[in-house]
């Protein structure tokens, strides 16, 4: 039986950190004291140390503009129509850092995948990715979009079957994010506020094949947690993509994993774990639901920790971090949540 291999994962970020200046930029605009301390303390919580994005951070004081061009600037953010127009050049750009740092034959490659959730275009940046990175014109293309977080697997899930079903497939995956872009005014809305502080922008490349060199993939799995189909929203408005992010979302998958987590694991215990860093609340709870080791997470920290939450393009960056570990081996658990309240999964093997 053929199996499908992730061979290898390249991953870019913007040059810009704008963790700090975002968490100055938010505490600043709140006019209550008592929602600043809070804002505070759950910044310092968050477990997140840096995050980048496609702006530069603007100059200080920062109660009026976030960014160096003032794009976001109080009292007059930017429309989605301005928003988009961002997202072509720059969405492009971070997706050919990571495809460059990938160093593939493009002769080579058969499919190309696309999975992206914060910005649209037609040509969309399938076409436009094909066509930088010199790939050929029958490259076959597909675009999986707008579905949040458990998008990476999705994407993977496409290749998996690709692979599997022609074994002389070559498949080009690109997750690309620009979460920068849909920042919203809710300045006084202490838990919006701290949803936009988990995002951030990044990109990943990967090359999926039948060659036995990497990450060996296994069973997909997606499921929905009951009842939780409101708790995460992501809808398109004037000024951007308006995302809900409710704060039930770590306690509903902490009491839902101990029932029926364990249906979803292969036959041999994992010994790698690769968890969509969603947030601090979100590993906490995935570890505690599913009671793993204290260090089980560790990629997945320190992806959270150095990058924040950069939607479908998370798990290759956590992937990543397992193929760049010469001592990560085993078996292996990739899980990811997103809108619905959908739980992807798949298995995997690092020989």
């Amino acid at each position: 039986m053929t199996l499908a291999w992730i061979n290898r994962i390249a991953t870019a970020v913007p040059p810009h950190d704008i963790h700090a200046a975002f968490v100055e930029f938010g505490r600043d605009t709140l006019t209550d004291w008592h929602k600043r301390l809070l804002f505070d303390r759950m910044a310092k919580m968050s477990d997140i140390e840096h995050r980048y994005a496609i702006f530069e951070p603007g100059p200080k004081p920062r109660d009026q503009v976030l960014d160096a061009t003032g794009f976001y600037r109080r009292g007059a953010f930017p429309s989605t129509a301005a928003r988009m127009a961002l997202y072509e050049p720059h969405a492009l750009d971070l997706s050919m850092r990571a495809v460059a740092k990938l160093d593939v034959d493009p002769s080579g490659i058969t499919h190309l995948i696309v999975a992206s959730c914060t910005g649209f275009s037609a040509p969309g940046l399938d076409f436009q990715i094909m066509r930088a990175a010199g790939l050929p014109d029958s490259t076959q293309r597909t675009i999986v979009g707008f579905m949040g977080c458990f998008a990476a697997v999705n994407a993977l899930k496409i290749a998996d079957q690709i692979v599997r079903a022609d074994p002389d497939s070559r498949v080009l995956v690109v997750n690309l994010e620009l979460s920068s872009l849909h920042l919203q005014e809710d300045f006084q809305d202490v838990p919006k506020m701290l949803s936009f502080l988990l995002f951030a922008d990044g990109a990943a490349a990967t090359l999926v094949t039948a060659d036995p060199v990497g990450i060996a993939l296994g069973r997909f799995q997606a499921t929905i947690i009951p009842r939780s189909h409101d708790l995460i929203t992501w809808h398109i408005g004037d000024t951007g993509f308006q995302m809900h992010l409710s704060g039930q979302v770590p306690g509903r998958i902490r009491r839902w994993l101990p029932e029926h987590g364990p249906a979803l694991l292969p036959p041999e215990p994992p010994e790698l774990w690769a968890v969509h860093a969603g947030g601090r609340s979100i590993l906490d709870s995935v570890q505690q639901g599913l009671k793993l080791a204290p260090d089980a997470l560790r990629f997945s920290r320190e992806v959270l920790r150095d990058y924040g939450n950069m939607s479908s393009a998370t798990l290759m960056f956590v992937l990543q971090k397992i193929l760049d570990d010469p001592d990560a081996r085993g078996p292996g658990m990739a899980m990811a949540f997103g809108p619905g309240l959908t739980v992807e999964t798949f298995a995997f093997v690092r020989p």
